[in-house]
Protein backbone atom coordinates (compact mmCIF):
# COMPACT_ATOMS: atom_id res chain seq x y z
CA UNK A 1 0.00 0.00 0.00
CA UNK A 2 1.56 3.14 -1.32
CA UNK A 3 1.83 6.06 1.62
CA UNK A 4 -0.85 8.21 -0.04
CA UNK A 5 -2.95 5.78 0.40
CA UNK A 6 -1.99 4.99 4.31
CA UNK A 7 -2.10 8.27 5.15
CA UNK A 8 -6.07 8.59 3.31
CA UNK A 9 -6.78 5.26 5.84
CA UNK A 10 -5.36 7.47 8.53
CA UNK A 11 -7.41 10.25 7.73
CA UNK A 12 -10.90 8.14 7.45
CA UNK A 13 -9.84 6.42 10.79
CA UNK A 14 -9.01 9.68 12.60
CA UNK A 15 -12.67 11.41 11.59
CA UNK A 16 -14.33 7.91 12.40
CA UNK A 17 -12.25 7.71 15.86
CA UNK A 18 -13.85 11.40 16.72
CA UNK A 19 -17.43 10.50 15.76
CA UNK A 20 -17.16 7.58 18.01
CA UNK A 21 -16.30 9.85 20.81
CA UNK A 22 -19.29 11.90 20.13
CA UNK A 23 -21.34 9.00 20.27
CA UNK A 24 -19.95 8.20 23.77
CA UNK A 25 -20.59 12.12 24.79
CA UNK A 26 -24.05 13.21 26.95
CA UNK A 27 -23.18 17.22 26.25
CA UNK A 28 -25.93 18.87 23.88
CA UNK A 29 -24.50 20.78 21.21
CA UNK A 30 -28.28 22.46 20.32
CA UNK A 31 -27.75 25.87 22.04
CA UNK A 32 -24.58 26.45 20.93
CA UNK A 33 -25.82 25.42 17.22
CA UNK A 34 -28.11 27.73 17.33
CA UNK A 35 -26.95 31.00 18.75
CA UNK A 36 -25.85 33.67 16.47
CA UNK A 37 -22.20 34.59 16.82
CA UNK A 38 -22.32 38.47 16.45
CA UNK A 39 -17.87 38.45 15.54
CA UNK A 40 -18.32 35.87 12.76
CA UNK A 41 -16.85 36.70 9.57
CA UNK A 42 -18.60 36.49 6.62
CA UNK A 43 -17.01 33.82 3.67
CA UNK A 44 -14.16 31.32 5.36
CA UNK A 45 -15.67 30.12 8.59
CA UNK A 46 -12.40 29.97 10.63
CA UNK A 47 -12.51 27.41 13.69
CA UNK A 48 -11.86 30.16 16.35
CA UNK A 49 -13.60 33.19 17.11
CA UNK A 50 -10.62 35.28 19.48
CA UNK A 51 -7.85 34.44 21.67
CA UNK A 52 -7.78 35.42 25.14
CA UNK A 53 -4.16 35.97 26.12
CA UNK A 54 -4.04 36.75 29.61
CA UNK A 55 -1.52 38.33 31.92
CA UNK A 56 0.49 35.76 33.99
CA UNK A 57 3.34 35.19 35.63
CA UNK A 58 5.34 32.41 33.86
CA UNK A 59 7.61 29.86 35.79
CA UNK A 60 11.22 31.45 35.34
CA UNK A 61 12.41 28.11 36.01
CA UNK A 62 10.63 26.29 32.98
CA UNK A 63 13.47 27.67 30.19
CA UNK A 64 14.19 25.58 26.56
CA UNK A 65 11.95 24.84 23.99
CA UNK A 66 8.07 25.20 23.98
CA UNK A 67 5.98 22.08 24.29
CA UNK A 68 2.94 23.01 22.99
CA UNK A 69 -0.46 21.44 24.58
CA UNK A 70 -3.87 21.47 23.34
CA UNK A 71 -6.70 20.24 25.73
CA UNK A 72 -10.21 21.71 25.57
CA UNK A 73 -13.04 23.09 28.08
CA UNK A 74 -16.32 22.06 28.42
CA UNK A 75 -18.38 24.05 30.91
CA UNK A 76 -19.51 21.00 32.95
CA UNK A 77 -16.19 19.38 32.63
CA UNK A 78 -13.72 22.14 33.53
CA UNK A 79 -13.00 20.41 36.44
CA UNK A 80 -11.14 17.58 34.47
CA UNK A 81 -9.23 19.63 32.25
CA UNK A 82 -8.12 21.42 35.27
CA UNK A 83 -7.17 18.29 36.64
CA UNK A 84 -4.98 17.38 33.57
CA UNK A 85 -3.15 20.38 33.23
CA UNK A 86 -2.15 20.05 36.68
CA UNK A 87 -1.23 16.42 36.18
CA UNK A 88 1.40 17.94 33.27
CA UNK A 89 2.82 21.18 35.08
CA UNK A 90 3.76 19.05 37.96
CA UNK A 91 4.75 16.19 36.81
CA UNK A 92 6.89 17.89 33.71
CA UNK A 93 10.49 19.76 33.69
CA UNK A 94 10.46 21.10 30.36
CA UNK A 95 8.54 24.76 29.24
CA UNK A 96 4.83 23.34 28.48
CA UNK A 97 2.76 25.68 26.91
CA UNK A 98 -0.89 24.95 26.96
CA UNK A 99 -3.69 26.07 24.46
CA UNK A 100 -6.97 25.67 25.53
CA UNK A 101 -9.89 25.44 23.50
CA UNK A 102 -13.47 26.42 24.89
CA UNK A 103 -16.70 27.73 23.82
CA UNK A 104 -17.33 31.36 25.25
CA UNK A 105 -19.92 30.44 28.15
CA UNK A 106 -16.09 28.86 29.90
CA UNK A 107 -13.54 31.30 29.30
CA UNK A 108 -14.42 33.82 32.11
CA UNK A 109 -14.84 30.24 34.71
CA UNK A 110 -11.27 29.23 33.53
CA UNK A 111 -9.57 32.20 33.99
CA UNK A 112 -10.45 32.77 37.35
CA UNK A 113 -9.65 29.27 37.91
CA UNK A 114 -6.22 29.27 36.67
CA UNK A 115 -5.46 32.44 37.93
CA UNK A 116 -6.58 32.14 41.79
CA UNK A 117 -5.08 28.81 42.11
CA UNK A 118 -1.74 27.40 42.26
CA UNK A 119 -1.76 26.99 38.77
CA UNK A 120 -1.37 30.89 37.90
CA UNK A 121 2.16 30.05 36.73
CA UNK A 122 1.64 27.79 34.17
CA UNK A 123 2.11 29.44 30.19
CA UNK A 124 -1.34 29.02 28.67
CA UNK A 125 -3.84 30.93 26.20
CA UNK A 126 -7.72 30.52 26.05
CA UNK A 127 -8.35 29.93 22.03
CA UNK A 128 -12.45 30.39 21.77
CA UNK A 129 -13.93 27.90 19.56
CA UNK A 130 -16.41 28.96 16.66
CA UNK A 131 -19.24 26.58 16.17
CA UNK A 132 -20.16 27.70 12.83
CA UNK A 133 -17.15 25.95 11.48
CA UNK A 134 -19.26 22.95 11.64
CA UNK A 135 -22.01 23.76 9.46
CA UNK A 136 -22.67 21.44 6.47
CA UNK A 137 -20.38 19.34 7.69
CA UNK A 138 -22.13 16.85 10.70
CA UNK A 139 -25.08 14.90 10.39
CA UNK A 140 -28.84 16.58 10.52
CA UNK A 141 -30.38 13.60 12.56
CA UNK A 142 -32.16 14.83 15.60
CA UNK A 143 -31.09 11.95 17.50
CA UNK A 144 -27.39 12.90 16.79
CA UNK A 145 -27.31 16.67 17.10
CA UNK A 146 -28.08 16.04 20.64
CA UNK A 147 -24.74 14.30 21.47
CA UNK A 148 -22.90 16.45 19.38
CA UNK A 149 -20.18 18.29 20.92
CA UNK A 150 -18.32 21.06 19.21
CA UNK A 151 -14.69 20.83 20.84
CA UNK A 152 -14.47 17.00 19.92
CA UNK A 153 -13.63 19.02 16.39
CA UNK A 154 -11.28 21.21 17.48
CA UNK A 155 -8.49 18.77 17.72
CA UNK A 156 -9.02 18.65 13.69
CA UNK A 157 -7.02 22.20 13.56
CA UNK A 158 -4.39 21.59 15.66
CA UNK A 159 -1.65 24.01 13.56
CA UNK A 160 -4.15 27.23 13.80
CA UNK A 161 -3.26 27.33 17.61
CA UNK A 162 0.72 27.03 17.53
CA UNK A 163 0.93 28.49 13.89
CA UNK A 164 4.94 28.69 14.46
CA UNK A 165 5.23 25.26 16.11
CA UNK A 166 6.16 22.08 14.42
CA UNK A 167 4.92 19.46 16.70
CA UNK A 168 1.98 19.71 19.15
CA UNK A 169 0.74 17.29 21.47
CA UNK A 170 -3.13 16.77 21.91
CA UNK A 171 -4.98 15.53 25.17
CA UNK A 172 -8.63 14.85 26.08
CA UNK A 173 -9.79 16.49 29.12
CA UNK A 174 -10.31 13.15 31.26
CA UNK A 175 -6.32 12.58 31.11
CA UNK A 176 -4.07 12.53 33.50
CA UNK A 177 -0.16 12.77 32.50
CA UNK A 178 1.96 10.34 35.15
CA UNK A 179 5.28 11.31 33.96
CA UNK A 180 6.84 14.14 32.09
CA UNK A 181 5.36 14.56 28.95
CA UNK A 182 8.40 15.87 26.97
CA UNK A 183 9.15 12.17 26.61
CA UNK A 184 5.87 12.08 24.57
CA UNK A 185 6.98 15.02 22.67
CA UNK A 186 10.40 13.91 21.66
CA UNK A 187 8.90 10.57 20.67
CA UNK A 188 9.98 10.19 16.27
CA UNK A 189 7.14 10.05 14.16
CA UNK A 190 7.50 8.20 10.58
CA UNK A 191 8.22 10.54 7.67
CA UNK A 192 5.61 11.76 5.65
CA UNK A 193 3.61 10.81 8.69
CA UNK A 194 1.18 13.61 10.07
CA UNK A 195 0.37 12.50 14.01
CA UNK A 196 0.36 9.15 16.16
CA UNK A 197 -2.18 7.47 18.00
CA UNK A 198 -1.86 5.00 20.35
CA UNK A 199 -2.67 1.15 19.30
CA UNK A 200 -5.01 -0.18 22.20
CA UNK A 201 -6.40 -3.50 21.15
CA UNK A 202 -3.58 -5.34 23.96
CA UNK A 203 -4.94 -3.11 26.42
CA UNK A 204 -6.64 -5.52 29.13
CA UNK A 205 -9.13 -2.12 29.67
CA UNK A 206 -9.93 -1.38 26.32
CA UNK A 207 -12.06 -5.03 25.66
CA UNK A 208 -15.16 -3.76 25.12
CA UNK A 209 -17.31 -6.01 22.62
CA UNK A 210 -20.66 -5.04 20.08
CA UNK A 211 -22.98 -7.07 19.90
CA UNK A 212 -23.13 -8.84 16.51
CA UNK A 213 -19.66 -6.86 15.36
CA UNK A 214 -17.43 -8.24 17.29
CA UNK A 215 -14.19 -6.48 19.15
CA UNK A 216 -15.24 -2.47 19.25
CA UNK A 217 -11.76 -1.79 18.81
CA UNK A 218 -11.56 -3.49 15.25
CA UNK A 219 -12.56 -1.19 12.73
CA UNK A 220 -15.78 -3.12 11.70
CA UNK A 221 -17.28 -2.09 14.56
CA UNK A 222 -16.71 1.63 13.46
CA UNK A 223 -16.79 1.77 9.71
CA UNK A 224 -19.92 0.27 7.33
CA UNK A 225 -17.87 -1.53 5.56
CA UNK A 226 -20.92 -2.00 2.89
CA UNK A 227 -20.42 1.91 1.51
CA UNK A 228 -18.26 2.18 -1.16
CA UNK A 229 -16.24 5.22 -0.19
CA UNK A 230 -15.26 2.55 2.36
CA UNK A 231 -14.30 -0.16 0.10
CA UNK A 232 -12.35 2.13 -1.97
CA UNK A 233 -9.67 2.24 1.29
CA UNK A 234 -8.83 -1.47 0.73
CA UNK A 235 -9.05 -1.46 4.70
CA UNK A 236 -9.17 -4.69 6.26
CA UNK A 237 -12.27 -4.75 9.09
CA UNK A 238 -10.48 -6.79 11.52
CA UNK A 239 -7.44 -4.37 11.77
CA UNK A 240 -7.11 -2.32 15.07
CA UNK A 241 -8.45 0.95 15.78
CA UNK A 242 -6.48 3.59 17.73
CA UNK A 243 -6.98 5.89 20.47
CA UNK A 244 -7.83 9.85 19.49
CA UNK A 245 -7.75 11.05 23.06
CA UNK A 246 -3.97 11.37 22.71
CA UNK A 247 -2.18 12.67 19.66
CA UNK A 248 1.61 13.55 18.73
CA UNK A 249 1.18 15.30 15.76
CA UNK A 250 3.93 16.44 13.09
CA UNK A 251 2.19 19.88 12.05
CA UNK A 252 4.44 20.72 9.53
CA UNK A 253 3.21 17.52 7.63
CA UNK A 254 -0.16 18.53 9.21
CA UNK A 255 -0.03 21.57 7.53
CA UNK A 256 1.84 20.09 3.82
CA UNK A 257 -0.92 17.47 3.79
CA UNK A 258 -3.58 19.87 4.43
CA UNK A 259 -5.03 17.45 6.94
CA UNK A 260 -7.63 19.72 8.13
CA UNK A 261 -9.39 20.58 4.61
CA UNK A 262 -9.05 16.69 4.11
CA UNK A 263 -10.62 15.60 7.61
CA UNK A 264 -13.30 18.70 6.84
CA UNK A 265 -13.90 16.61 3.42
CA UNK A 266 -14.39 13.44 5.46
CA UNK A 267 -16.79 14.95 7.65
CA UNK A 268 -19.05 16.19 4.92
CA UNK A 269 -19.22 13.13 3.20
CA UNK A 270 -20.05 11.10 6.10
CA UNK A 271 -23.06 13.95 6.88
CA UNK A 272 -24.53 12.83 3.46
CA UNK A 273 -23.25 9.08 3.18
CA UNK A 274 -23.49 7.97 6.97
CA UNK A 275 -19.64 5.88 6.52
CA UNK A 276 -19.79 4.83 10.00
CA UNK A 277 -21.45 1.88 11.57
CA UNK A 278 -25.03 2.13 12.74
CA UNK A 279 -24.10 -0.92 15.06
CA UNK A 280 -21.74 1.03 17.07
CA UNK A 281 -24.43 3.76 17.74
CA UNK A 282 -26.75 1.85 19.58
CA UNK A 283 -24.93 -1.36 20.46
CA UNK A 284 -21.57 -0.01 21.90
CA UNK A 285 -20.52 -1.02 25.41
CA UNK A 286 -17.18 1.73 25.78
CA UNK A 287 -14.54 0.50 28.01
CA UNK A 288 -14.12 2.13 31.17
CA UNK A 289 -10.63 3.12 31.10
CA UNK A 290 -6.69 2.53 29.27
CA UNK A 291 -4.38 2.27 30.89
CA UNK A 292 -0.50 3.20 29.98
CA UNK A 293 2.51 3.39 32.25
CA UNK A 294 2.64 7.57 32.82
CA UNK A 295 -0.83 8.18 31.84
CA UNK A 296 -4.46 7.46 32.57
CA UNK A 297 -7.32 7.54 30.08
CA UNK A 298 -10.80 7.77 31.44
CA UNK A 299 -12.48 7.23 28.30
CA UNK A 300 -16.02 5.65 28.94
CA UNK A 301 -18.77 7.17 30.36
CA UNK A 302 -17.40 6.21 34.11
CA UNK A 303 -15.31 9.65 34.48
CA UNK A 304 -13.28 10.26 37.71
CA UNK A 305 -15.47 13.34 38.46
CA UNK A 306 -18.45 11.53 38.48
CA UNK A 307 -20.39 8.97 40.79
CA UNK A 308 -18.39 5.67 39.37
CA UNK A 309 -15.46 5.07 38.43
CA UNK A 310 -11.82 3.55 38.81
CA UNK A 311 -8.64 5.05 40.04
CA UNK A 312 -10.76 7.89 41.45
CA UNK A 313 -7.97 8.76 44.12
CA UNK A 314 -4.87 9.51 41.55
CA UNK A 315 -7.55 11.90 39.89
CA UNK A 316 -8.49 13.17 43.09
CA UNK A 317 -4.40 13.88 43.67
CA UNK A 318 -4.48 16.12 40.76
CA UNK A 319 -7.42 18.05 40.94
CA UNK A 320 -7.80 21.62 41.83
CA UNK A 321 -10.84 22.54 43.88
CA UNK A 322 -12.78 25.64 41.78
CA UNK A 323 -12.44 28.78 43.49
CA UNK A 324 -16.04 29.90 42.30
CA UNK A 325 -16.99 26.81 44.25
CA UNK A 326 -19.62 26.29 40.73
CA UNK A 327 -17.72 23.50 39.69
CA UNK A 328 -17.82 20.28 42.24
CA UNK A 329 -16.94 16.28 41.48
CA UNK A 330 -20.36 14.67 42.31
CA UNK A 331 -19.11 12.19 44.87
CA UNK A 332 -18.43 15.70 46.69
CA UNK A 333 -21.47 16.78 45.95
CA UNK A 334 -23.57 13.86 47.02
CA UNK A 335 -21.83 13.45 50.13
CA UNK A 336 -19.77 11.06 49.74
CA UNK A 337 -16.65 10.62 51.57
CA UNK A 338 -12.87 10.86 49.64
Amino acid sequence: MTLRKVNLVILVLLLVAFLIVIQRNLLSLNDFLGKENPDAVLGAVLPFESEVSPGVRPDKRRTGDEIPVVLTASVDRLGAVVAAINSIYRNSRGNVVFNIVALNDTVDHLKEWLSKTRLNTIKYKITVFNPDVLKGKISKDPKRLVTLKPLTFARFYLPLYFPEAEKAIYLDDDVIVQGDIKELYETSLKPGHAAAFSDDCDSATSKGIIHGAGNQNNYIGFLDFNKEAIKKLGMKANACSFNPGVILANLTEWRSQNISGQLEHWMELNAKEDLYSNMLAVSVSTPPLLIAAKLLHWNGHYKPWGMKSAYTDVWEKWYVPDPTGRFSPLRRHSGEKQ
